[in-house]
């Protein structure tokens, strides 16, 4: 009987320290959104004219839905896979401080459209090219560095970096169509993977801490996050927290050192 009774215990002791069931990863632009949310970039402040001159708006499919992305060349721009997985065409916004007054645009169809491949609905691969006209730069619209080969290795964790980009305008809850910034630390990949589990966070995953509610939301996927040191961009806006935007949780990020090869073989950019 005493063993009947030990053995059952066992059981009970054993069942409490059983790990929780990974949290559920939605992309960036399907996140809930809180009331509370102050533009695209949760608990951020505006961008002055010009401080993010590599940032685009994408407007995909008449405005079906919206992300952003990043200038990488005269003639390339770099954003996430699902954003344009299921596009037909996109209307770029270059230079815009409000989202949908540009310096100027173009309209490119799918076939300029490059998706990673091994995209999955993990959210692995979340990476996208666009190939567009010949864009000349100034301080309004410029580029932005990737890394380089020397720093494929880094895992970037304790680093500083700026997100920014623009959220979905929403009356009821007073969100701006301003661009906006939000200055954010990158986080161990190992604490990510614990809160979402292997299936999400990937060698190839990058996240960030969002204390303080500091973080991307709707509106923002495919977006920079470009380190403080170097200007160099390091992160492509993928996966959030079904809890939403304002939750506290880590975000999720593509990591663009392990996709040097396959960037610079359809596009001829390295570094």
């Amino acid at each position: 009987m005493k063993l009947i009774v030990f053995l059952a215990c066992l059981a009970v002791a054993s069942a409490a320290v059983l790990p929780a069931e990974p949290a559920k990863a939605v992309a960036v632009k399907d996140m809930p959104r809180s009331g509370k949310i102050e533009g695209r970039i949760t608990n951020g402040y505006p961008a002055y004219e010009g401080k993010v001159p590599y940032i685009v708006g994408l407007s995909f499919n008449d405005g079906t839905h919206w992300c952003s992305g990043s200038i990488i060349g005269n003639t390339w721009i770099l954003t996430a896979g699902h954003c344009v997985r299921t596009a037909s065409h996109v209307l770029i916004y270059y230079g815009a401080s409000f989202r949908h007054e540009a310096q100027f645009t173009h309209r490119v169809t799918s076939n300029d459209m490059i998706i990673h491949p091994d995209w999955n609905d993990y959210l692995n691969n979340d990476i996208a090219l666009i190939r567009t006209p010949h864009v000349d730069f100034w301080h309004l619209v410029n580029k932005v560095e990737l890394p380089s080969y020397n720093d494929r290795y880094n895992s970037y964790a304790g680093w500083w970096a700026l997100a920014s980009g623009w959220g979905l305008t929403d009356n009821d809850s007073g969100i701006s169509n301003y661009l906006n910034c939000v200055d954010v630390q990158i986080a161990d990949n190992n604490d990510c993977r614990n809160y979402y589990g292997g299936n999400y966070v990937t060698d190839n995953t990058i996240c960030i801490n969002t204390d303080g509610g500091k973080s991307s939301c709707s509106g923002d996927s495919g977006g920079p996050l470009v380190l403080h040191d170097g200007n160099r961009i390091v992160g492509v806006v993928s996966f959030g927290s079904g809890e939403g935007c304002t939750a506290g949780r880590p975000a999720g990020f593509t990591r663009v050192t392990g996709y040097l090869d396959w960037i610079r073989d359809h596009t001829g950019i390295s570094y």
